[in-house]
């Protein structure tokens, strides 16, 4: 059962609580605990179907945001083995928001990158809630070299509300940090694939969210500024972020009829957060053929592919 029930959940919370009552229940007399339960569980499946069609810009922030959402640790674990993590940039330190090594992916050899926001309040604290400092977007540099060098395609996983933005980060070259990130993407030429898997906040998505193909989940949001901060800066007040949300134009369809992604991935009804084991697996089936695709194609032409793209979109 779902721990965490967002703000419009209620009505679905209220059905799943009874659910669970029942299942405390020994069945006697004339109920039939089962039979109640599955006229419940109905319920639930209907409004679930119903709500997560017709969400609200905000409410997919919400839902992008959710704690139990599929992390970066979470996909590696199902979709990758031998998975061996690279640490540090050569430089300052190592960087726990933003993580990355090599793997084997269906038995293709790869390198994947991804930031995680973090799982609870001790792993979060460690992961710096997803936000990643400069050491994390030049190891993530680092990788792409190794991948380049190598001929390994790239992987890249974001779920971040942006670079972290305090002094220390500032003083040691964030947005130049970002900013190689960005071209490094641009200049290496073997097959990149990015997942936008919940939040894509600011410069901090955009540094690993560059590549052949850049791919959504269904409630996935990539954005120049979060909806508070839009607000904040408007309204001099967060209270508009719904509106923020909806001039924003911050969803996944928003940014495939933009021609900003090249593909929308299905999540389970009611949200990744709900099955994540399927969200997964559906992230891989629509990765492994990108993956077939781009590998037919030669240096020069995923090189060229990539400019087009880009060049287009500006």
């Amino acid at each position: 059962m779902i721990k965490h029930f967002l703000s419009f959940e209620k009505q679905i919370s209220d059905l799943e609580g009874k659910i669970e009552e029942l299942r405390h229940l020994s069945s006697g007399g004339d109920i039939n605990i089962a039979e109640e339960i599955g006229k419940l569980q109905g319920a639930v499946d209907k409004e679930l179907k119903s709500t997560y069609s017709n969400l609200s810009p905000w409410q997919k922030v919400q839902v992008s945001r959710h704690p139990e959402r599929p992390h970066f640790q979470d996909i590696v674990k199902f979709l990758f083995d031998d998975y061996i993590p690279l640490s540090g940039d050569r430089n300052f330190s190592d960087d726990n928001a933003l993580t990355g090594g090599t793997a084997f992916f269906r038995k293709k050899s790869v390198i994947i990158i991804g930031i995680d926001k973090g799982k609870n309040t001790t792993d979060r604290i460690s992961k710096n809630f997803g936000m990643a400092r400069p050491e994390g977007y030049r190891k993530a540099i680092r990788l792409m070299e190794l991948a380049n060098k190598f001929s390994l395609p790239v992987l890249m996983f974001v779920d971040t509300a942006g670079a972290y933005p305090g002094k220390g980060a500032e003083e040691r070259g964030q947005a130049q940090a970002i900013a190689s990130c960005i071209q490094k993407s641009l200049e290496i030429k073997v097959p990149t694939i990015s997942i936008i898997t919940g939040e894509g906040g600011s410069g901090g998505a955009v540094a690993l969210a560059v590549a052949n193909n850049t791919l959504m989940l269904e409630h996935a949001i990539y954005s120049v500024i979060s909806p508070e901060g839009c607000s904040s800066i408007l309204w001099r007040s967060s209270e508009h972020a719904n509106i923020a949300a909806e001039s924003l134009k911050l969803t996944a369809q928003d940014m495939f009829r933009f021609g900003i992604i090249d593909e929308i991935i299905a999540e389970p009804v009611g949200g990744a957060h709900r099955d994540a084991k399927i969200a997964i697996n559906e992230i891989g089936n629509v990765i492994e053929k990108r993956l077939e695709a781009l590998l037919l194609l030669s240096k020069d032409e995923l090189s060229k592919s990539k400019e087009e793209k880009y060049l287009k979109i500006s």
